[in-house]
């Protein structure tokens, strides 16, 4: 997926919420990383997805920060603040409480594409709380259901990357973002 970035000359950055930062761990993860990735904002209160991210307060105050909207916003908001060519985005419930009336599991996962509206896609994660606490201070049933919830979170928004960048494969390679040396192959 980094590599058709680089191909193109395109970048990309990333507004995270329940993944509080997985998302860009797993970008750099990659070698080379650095030649398309801008960088991440991890918007975890909902007043920093308004201040720094540009979602609209009263999208906000009506729906809650769990919702395709605002996840497509952050995903725009994230592309221009950053000045990247695709911006990613993730919002949802990781647990132990529902939030803003969604269940635990509910993720809204966006793409802001360059030349197109962003798209979101709705997870429906149940990781299991099956299984009691690990003897000697292991994880708990809910421990491990917020850490599957927010892995899983990763993995849909690097799938839905990756089918937009197909997706777009023809009409996006004459966006580029200019004067950054560091998308050269």
């Amino acid at each position: 997926m980094l590599a058709l970035l680089a191909e193109r000359g395109q970048t990309l950055a990333v507004a995270e919420s329940l993944t509080g930062g997985l998302v860009a761990a797993e970008i750099t993860g990659v070698p080379g990383a650095s030649r398309v990735f801008r960088g991440s904002v991890t918007a975890y209160a909902t007043a920093l997805k308004r201040d720094v991210l540009g979602v609209d307060g009263a999208l906000l105050e009506e729906r809650g920060a769990v919702d395709a909207e605002v996840a497509r916003r952050m995903a725009h908001g994230v592309r221009t603040v950053l000045g990247a060519d695709w911006g990613l985005a993730t919002t949802g419930v990781a647990g132990p409480d529902p939030q803003d009336g969604q269940p635990v599991g509910t993720v809204y996962v966006a793409v802001a594409a360059p030349g197109s509206p962003a798209v979101a896609r709705k997870l429906r994660l149940a990781v299991g709380r099956s299984g009691e606490p690990a003897a000697g201070g292991g994880a708990t049933a809910e421990e491990r259901e917020r850490a599957g919830i927010r892995t899983e979170s990763v993995r849909g928004a690097l799938e839905l990357l990756y089918d937009e960048l197909i997706e777009n494969a023809g009409g996006q390679d004459r966006e580029q973002s200019g004067g950054n040396g560091c998308l050269q192959p």
